[in-house]
């Protein structure tokens, strides 16, 4: 085992519960490893406290918040979702995850479904997959036309804006993979029981459209990277650097006042 030079603050965060439990989940003992670890965590914890102060600060001013998580499949937008959400009041936020749109839902305006699910004054909404979902998912799978597609790419920055001029804040986030990272997720996804459920054919599919997906996103971001509502990207490899960067993201993009 490689020598690591321990400050007094590292004994302490490493005699800590979490650093223990960090210490005792590993077979081989790695100082630097649970020292990371537990580093994360703590940040990560006063981050969240920070979050509860976002949400007191919402709800007090009637403020509207919209959080979109776009990504590939298996880039870690759900799990960023719920550590993001973890400790906030569950009265005064939703999570949103449309399933596929209705008969009726395909014959309405393609915004209508989305519009229906905005934040009341005083409510966050996160959106696990967005309307995103038009300029890129679909087009590669065959799931709406061309003239479709153009539509959205033709009325989506006006949409937003009137988002954001209705006094609604609108934060959009990407996770980015690279194509080895989420076969390996993909691979760890189908050797655990619990969690095979999250794997469709769509997602099985992604790995031989990597290409056409790569060309649609690069269009989505030339297009609807506006000054109204830019673009985050997260380098998402690294799941627990990429939510630690997300809420710091949040955090800085909305004003709230303690």
């Amino acid at each position: 085992m490689s020598k690591i030079d321990l400050t007094e603050e590292d004994v302490e965060l490493l005699n800590s519960k979490d650093g223990l439990m960090s210490l005792l989940r590993r077979k081989k003992i790695n100082l630097k490893k649970s020292l990371e670890e537990v580093k994360y965590s703590v940040a990560f914890k006063e981050k969240q406290e920070d979050m509860i102060k976002l949400q007191n600060w919402v709800i007090k001013n009637d403020k509207k918040i919209v959080i979109l998580f776009e990504g590939r499949d298996a880039a870690g937008k759900g799990g960023a979702i719920r550590r993001v959400t973890e400790h906030i009041n569950p009265r005064h936020f939703r999570i949103v995850a449309l399933n596929i749109p209705t008969e009726d839902e395909r014959k309405q305006w393609f915004f209508q479904r989305y519009i229906n699910k905005l934040p009341k004054p005083g409510e966050m909404v996160l959106f696990d997959r967005s309307w995103y979902n038009r300029a890129v998912v679909e087009p590669v799978n065959g799931f709406c036309t061309d003239k479709e597609y153009e539509i959205f790419m033709g009325q989506v920055n006006e949409f937003e804006k009137m988002l954001v001029e209705s006094d609604t804040f609108l934060i959009k986030i990407y996770f980015s993979i690279t194509k080895e990272e989420q076969g390996q997720r993909f691979e760890d996804i189908r050797k655990n029981p619990s969690k095979r459920w999250k794997l469709t054919e769509v997602d099985e599919n992604s790995r031989n459209l990597w290409d056409e997906y790569t060309t649609y996103k690069k269009t989505m971001f030339e297009k609807t990277d506006t000054d109204h509502a830019p673009w985050k990207i997260v380098d998402a490899n690294n799941k627990p650097e990429a939510r630690l960067e997300v809420i710091n993201h949040i955090l800085e993009k909305i004003p709230y006042k303690e």
